[in-house]
């Protein structure tokens, strides 16, 4: 009998503890930054949720979908379009018909082009409306010590403005931080200084594909990142431009590009990252 009450005590112990094990594991932020050649789109997944913002350019929606199926994503918790700009929203129309969609965030800014009417019919379909994206905003999450909070437009620009329109999100798990800004330039770069708006933080998205436009020294010197991500592809702009490539070395930034490394994954344990690259 002594021997039973051991041996369930210690199965009891095993099953708890391995419990504990996979909580924790559960509990892992992990973060995608997907290859869609020149444009942008970035896997979030918090436990589990996940969170796309952007989908990459027209005709990248597939490899997106092929992409999150991979990583048995078959719900989006939420989708965030930055902008309207072809390179960001002309995928999220695939990717919005073949996933369940459960919310979507856009700043407050049209555009005339097919990619993002496309975008618009999408979500109809899905018969959503979109949640304005803007300064202060957040996405709720059920995910422990994590949050997702937009810190831009902190303001409305003019209508042909539409990269300083960019839906700049924050997202915070425990100690670790990612900051993804979409094409946002340095009129808006300043107006989140200038508001206070802006932490250091672990690893940063470098603003319009390394434009030097973007990612002002302002911005770097504040934001200090200890990894920078240039969502690049082949392109006639000479992104990233070898400006934001010194501005970001002047912080020791240890930066990748899709262009070159492929899939960028980080895993955040909330006070450690790593990170892997895959082609």
């Amino acid at each position: 009998m002594k021997k039973i009450k051991i041996f369930l005590a210690v199965v009891l112990f095993l099953t708890l503890f391995t419990g504990i094990q996979s909580t924790e594991a559960a509990s892992n932020v992990k973060v995608h930054f997907i290859n869609v050649g020149q444009g942008d789109s970035v896997l979030i997944q918090t436990g589990n949720e996940n969170i796309l913002i952007d989908g990459g350019g027209k005709g990248k929606g597939d490899e997106v979908v092929a992409y999150l199926k991979k990583q048995q994503v078959k719900t989006l918790h939420a989708v965030v379009l930055t902008h309207p700009d072809a390179d960001h929203v002309g995928g999220l129309a695939y990717v919005m018909t073949n996933l369940k969609v459960n919310a979507v965030y856009a700043p407050k800014i049209s555009h005339t082009t097919q990619a993002y009417k496309s975008f618009l019919t999408a979500v109809k379909k899905k018969k959503l409306t979109i949640k304005k994206a803007q300064t202060g905003v957040e996405i709720a999450t059920k995910a422990k010590n994590t949050t997702l909070k937009f810190i831009a437009p902190v303001k409305t620009y003019s209508k042909s403005d539409l990269n300083n329109w960019s839906a700049v999100l924050l997202l915070k798990h425990n100690k670790k931080s990612f900051l993804f800004t979409g094409d946002a330039e340095e009129k808006s770069e300043k107006d989140m200084l200038a508001k206070k708006l802006v932490p250091s933080v672990d690893v940063l998205k470098v603003g319009h594909h390394g434009a030097k436009t973007s990612t002002s020294s302002a911005f770097v010197k504040k934001t200090k990142p200890k990894y920078a991500i240039i969502s690049v592809g082949k392109n006639g702009y000479g992104h990233p431009t070898s400006t934001v490539i010194k501005r970001l070395n002047s912080v020791k930034a240890k930066t990748y590009r899709t262009d070159k490394s492929g899939n960028i994954i980080f895993t955040s344990t909330g006070t450690k990252l790593t990170v892997k690259t895959v082609k």
